[in-house]
């Protein structure tokens, strides 16, 4: 059979590039969108919809929302409007909004089962024949299996797919459970359990550097790597969602959900072909030799405030912040340590991996040459939209002597004439999931590995410890991460394109 041709698709707005696609055409899509008023609909779901839609990389869509909120059409699309306008990183015209406002519905749940199916049954019909159905479940984890129910009980399970938001389950009963339910009515090639963190440029890069490079790939191992860490502070608070934080906390908000997925493409081992069930399985491998994450390997804290703030307990221990230090046991990383972080109301925001390779010896530099002085060479990524590269090392400080200083290389997404191309993460993984592709997705299997080797820590966690608003954690970080020492924050900032 030949091989087909890349297919070039225009985007129509003014000064924007044409993107490429090698992908067959997709069939016609209804889109039924649960939550679709809430936050994370307005932030990101509706505009990334309008975008794809504008754009052309998805196929001809309609969208159904539903949410508990008594509406109208034309107040969704209201509402959408002001998201669109608010949140949307691709701003549009009249002509764009109108016709991406033509493509939405709504309907309240309270309509029930039927008034769901005769949405969705309306919408198809306007998209003529051969219609897939994907259903994006931006709603609480408590929330998922009545929507599951309400699916069944609406004839809505041929011809789709789900996409689920985090956490997935909160310990491994409930992951368990949950999977055994959604299982009960999709099977597993249909279901798409999200994570916005790996649908991010950066993200994919680490796949590229290790497996594209001859540089990196033979030296990304325990011969050659002393840590890594991973490092996603926040700046943020609750906002307004004490009633989800006071019951999931940052170990399950963050790390199984979001810090653990990115450690797999750091840690996996090549897979047979970049494809989705290859990478899956090489992603599953890495979390199957997960040791047990155990408390005296996990720094947990509390920002001061936190119990003032509405809807927290007075006397909660709910950690904002934690900091663990976790292993795997394989032959590829056997004794690396990996050192993750996240919490909120911290001094800066940053999502950054940073591989921490092992020092040469020292013994041929005269004393105060400098050597060593600044820490090992690192290989770091960003993972903000810029999708930011950094190799730093030791170079000679020009002048007489032999004075040596830490240098960098420094590559950006934005010094590329591809920069136009870049999606956002929710609008790459919606489109992802209309294809059935599961690269960027996590597996039941992956999930409940995940939630198993939580256990110890969920079931013995040290106490929380008091930090600052706008620092970088409990002091006792440090002793966790020792003799290392963590990369935020920076002592150079990142260079910027003039």
């Amino acid at each position: 059979m030949p091989e087909s041709r890349p297919q070039t698709i225009a985007y129509p707005g003014p000064g924007s590039r044409p993107f490429r696609r090698d992908q067959e055409p997709l069939k016609p899509h209804v889109i039924v969108l649960f939550g679709a008023t809430g936050d994370l609909a307005k932030r990101k779901l509706l505009p990334g919809l309008a975008y794809l839609c504008e754009s052309s990389l998805a196929p001809e869509v309609r969208i159904v929302g539903t949410a508990m909120e008594d509406m109208t059409t034309d107040q969704f699309r209201e509402l959408a409007h002001t998201a669109v306008q608010s949140f949307g990183t691709h701003k549009s015209d009249d002509d764009a909004w109108a016709r991406f406002a033509d493509r939405l519905t709504y309907v309240p749940q309270g309509a029930g089962p039927e008034g769901l199916t005769a949405a969705v049954k309306e919408a198809e019909a306007r998209l003529g024949e051969d219609v897939q159905r994907l259903h994006y479940l931006s709603v609480p984890p408590k929330a998922a299996q009545a929507v599951i129910a309400m699916l069944r009980d609406a004839d809505l399970v041929d011809r789709s797919r789900v996409v689920m938001e985090k956490p997935f389950g909160h310990d491994l009963p409930s992951a368990i459970e949950l999977n055994d339910y959604v299982h009960k009515v999709f099977d597993e090639s249909q279901i798409f359990r999200i994570d916005h963190f790996l649908g991010k440029e950066a993200a994919q890069n680490i796949l590229a550097f290790r497996f594209a490079n001859g540089l990196f790939e033979p030296i990304w191992n325990r011969n050659f790597i002393d840590h890594v860490q991973i490092d996603i502070p926040e700046t943020l608070g609750l906002d307004e969602r004490a009633n989800f934080y006071e019951s999931t906390g940052a170990y399950k908000d963050m790390v199984v959900t979001h810090l653990m997925q990115v450690m797999a493409f750091v840690a996996m081992e090549p897979p047979t072909a970049l494809e989705p069930r290859a990478i899956s399985e090489e992603k599953n491998k890495v979390f199957r030799s997960l040791l047990p994450v155990h408390p005296w390997d996990v720094v947990r804290g509390q920002y001061s405030g936190y119990r003032e703030e509405k809807g927290v307990a007075r006397d909660s221990d709910t950690e904002t912040f934690i900091a663990l230090r976790v292993g795997l046991d394989n032959w590829r990383w056997a004794g690396v340590p990996f050192y993750l972080r996240t919490g909120k109301r911290m001094a800066e925001g940053q999502r950054i991996i940073s591989i921490a390779f092992k020092e040469a010896p020292r013994t041929m530099f005269p004393a105060g040459s400098g050597v060593g002085t600044q820490g090992p060479d690192h290989l770091t990524f960003d993972l903000a939209d810029s999708s930011k590269v950094s190799l730093s090392f030791y170079g000679k400080r020009p002048g007489p002597g032999f004075r040596l200083e830490k240098l960098s290389m420094q590559f950006s997404t934005q010094e590329t004439e591809s920069a136009g191309d870049v999606l956002e993460a929710y609008e790459r993984l919606i489109l992802d999931a209309m294809r059935g592709d599961h690269t960027l997705f996590t597996t039941a299997e992956g999930i409940e590995s995940l939630w198993e080797r939580s256990m110890p820590l969920l079931e013995d966690p040290p106490p929380a410890k008091n930090y600052p608003v706008g620092s970088w954690g409990p002091n006792a970080i440090h002793q966790l991460i020792a003799p290392n020492a963590w990369r935020l924050p920076f002592e150079r900032a990142w260079r910027e394109r003039r």
